[in-house]
């Protein structure tokens, strides 16, 4: 079975476990499609998360690329998805997080490679995905130094550490990464999740016990400058532009313009 909360592709181990999957699953999400087996279900569920992975490093790869070249790589996919045909909108950011896109590929990756052949396009895909956060804090330390600061002795905000906006779960969020290389570096960081008040635990990183701090004048002046992980609605953006000396924007959340804002 796979759910994405409108509809399933259910598969069954056999006819009667297939029927009753469906009537299970029918009363809770809008459409079940059966489909032969339990394996074509689940190759199902690894292709939507590899076709995201793939698109999402594509998206990636051109914002660093046209950041050198310095074309703004909201306007051009704003402009891509004007086509009413062939081509679909993914859109970059600090990384890839939650259990499916960054992990799930990579368990057909390890297949491939068990039945002697490859998956170049996956790989590839979590290479330029996973250093992303690396990207992030580089566009960072650009931004402090061209204000004669340093990252080491930075007092540097997080906002937002869900892996995806307006939720509550973290789960191999990229704000982990971030949160580690900057600390690594001698910064004082902290953070402001409106959905996650007290930081979590996480398997891949070593994760300060912090609590998200309130999203305030006062708070946002005490920083030397604020990272955007995650473009939750909650978050009071107009304040963050108004009172952040220094803001790197990943989401795209901040105005065209703004003399304190460094897309990244």
């Amino acid at each position: 079975m796979i759910f994405d909360s409108l509809r399933d592709r259910m598969g069954g181990h056999d006819k009667l476990s297939l029927e009753l999957g469906c009537i299970l699953y029918g009363i809770a999400v809008t459409k079940v499609i059966p489909v032969a087996s339990l394996e074509v279900a689940e190759a199902c569920k690894i292709l939507e998360n590899t076709y995201r992975a793939v698109n999402i490093a594509l998206v990636n790869e051109l914002k660093m690329l046209f950041d050198r070249m310095k074309i703004d790589v909201w306007e051009v996919i704003e402009a891509a998805s004007t086509k009413p045909f062939g081509f679909q909108r993914f859109t970059p950011g600090p990384g890839l997080g939650g259990h499916c896109i960054p992990i799930d590929p990579f368990y057909l990756a390890w297949l491939a490679r068990r039945e002697g052949s490859t998956t170049r396009f996956i790989e590839l895909a979590g290479e330029i995905n996973h250093r992303m956060p690396e990207y992030v804090v580089g566009k960072l330390s650009s931004g402090l130094n061209d204000r004669c600061k340093s990252v080491r002795g930075s007092r540097i905000g997080i906002l937002g550490v869900a892996y995806k906006p307006n939720i509550d779960d973290p789960r191999e969020s990229p704000a982990f990464a971030v949160l580690e290389i900057l600390r690594d570096m001698g910064a004082e960081v902290s953070y402001h999740d409106p959905h996650i008040p007290l930081l979590p635990t996480s398997r891949s990183f070593e994760v300060p016990a912090l609590r998200s701090e309130h999203l305030t004048r006062e708070y946002l002046e005490t920083l030397d400058a604020v990272v955007v992980i995650t473009d939750h609605e909650a978050i009071d953006w107009d304040l963050v532009v108004t009172c952040s000396g220094l803001i790197v924007d990943t989401r795209n959340v901040c105005p065209q313009g703004s003399t304190n804002v460094v897309k990244a």
